[in-house]
């Protein structure tokens, strides 16, 4: 590739050494050319050939790198951001994009502003078994859609100890770390609802950010979609269920990237992780006329294609993968869904 986009990393987090280094290091259009560390050095174990910061002050002054990825706690986001904008770079934002629908409405109208490319990283729209369930709607395989659930469950009684996810600031909480992720797909999906109810609260003891919520999207009669995860799942249930006319589909959350990622395995822009073991979906539906019952497998996913879809952005001038104006409704939904949680009402949207 002619053109190399030389990008520094405002963070060496797990989100820097798992979503984001290896795979700008691996993309043939990238150069991954300075990694912010405020304390330790083990980003050179890895990537000797970048330059080590201290501060993300001494990142924004490296005249020479193009994208800046903003993967700190989110409630720098905004802050970060609006810095890196204001300094002439590219950007990639972490999910969930800021606290709140205000701050992210600002960073959209000042990227525009300067003429830059401002992307947020969804990445679970690379997600193999994403990719299934859109697959099945694009296809209208169960025909008018009347029922859809999305859930992201774990199994975490105890305490991270990181205050910007489950402390008492801004934009902590369940519901932003991976509601984030499932309200981005419902909307991808099924579009932006009208309206929102919902449960948010903390079910751990001495904990201060909510760890369970259940968000209802109101659509258009007949149809509903509900999006829910808790930290006391210690058994799993399909986390992707739909219920249309025709039928169901059930899908399993089986992408295999994030636990080849932890054990050092290189992404790649080929194909580069195993495919789902056995089925891992179950489509119920008539078609042709006849009732069909089958298991299905999902295709693989690669995250590696959303740093292929920002150097086409940034160097073709091709559609942006995730726009701040897509990220802005996951957030109003964000917002709608804490005020529906304090007040115990429906929202409007």
């Amino acid at each position: 590739m002619e053109h190399i986009i030389k990008t520094g990393i405002a963070s060496y987090g797990m989100s820097g050494k798992l979503f984001h280094a290896p795979f700008i290091q691996a993309h043939p259009g990238f150069e991954l050319s300075a990694i912010v560390e405020r304390h330790k050095d083990e980003s050179r174990v890895k990537y000797p050939d970048s330059r080590l910061y201290r501060s993300f002050e001494e990142l924004l002054a490296d005249d020479s790198l193009e994208l800046i990825i903003v993967n700190t706690p989110v409630q720098t986001h905004f802050e970060y951001a609006k810095a890196a904008l204001e300094a002439g770079k590219h950007i990639v934002v972490e999910k969930p994009f800021t606290v709140n629908a205000e701050e992210a409405k600002a960073l959209d109208e000042l990227a525009t502003e300067k003429q830059l490319h401002l992307i947020v990283y969804q990445n679970r729209r690379y997600d193999g078994d994403y990719r299934s369930i859109k697959n099945i709607v694009e296809n209208q395989l169960l025909g008018s859609l009347k029922e859809a659930e999305l859930r992201y469950d774990r199994y975490r009684t105890g305490h991270s100890g990181k205050a910007h996810k489950e402390g008492d600031q801004p934009g902590a909480g369940n519901l932003h770390d991976l509601g984030a992720h499932l309200i981005d797909q419902a909307i991808q999906l099924f579009g932006f609802p009208e309206a929102v109810f919902a449960d948010v609260f903390t079910m751990r003891e001495n904990m201060i950010a909510n760890d369970y919520f259940e968000v209802i999207l109101y659509y258009p009669r007949p149809f509903r979609v509900r999006v829910k995860g808790t930290v006391f799942a210690r058994e799993s249930v399909y986390p992707f269920v739909l219920h249309g006319e025709l039928g169901t589909f059930m899908q399993q959350r089986s992408d295999l990237q994030e636990t080849q990622l932890l054990n050092d395995v290189i992404p790649s822009t080929n194909p580069w992780i195993p495919a789902p073991q056995g089925f891992d979906g179950l489509l119920h539906t008539l078609e042709n006329g006849e009732v069909v019952r089958k298991e299905t497998r999902s295709e693989m996913g690669n995250y590696m294609d959303f740093y292929s879809d920002v150097y086409a952005t940034i160097v073709n001038g091709e559609t942006n993968p995730v726009p701040a104006s897509e990220a802005i409704l996951t957030m109003r939904i964000l917002d709608a869904a804490l005020l529906s949680a304090r007040e115990k009402r429906v929202i409007s949207l």
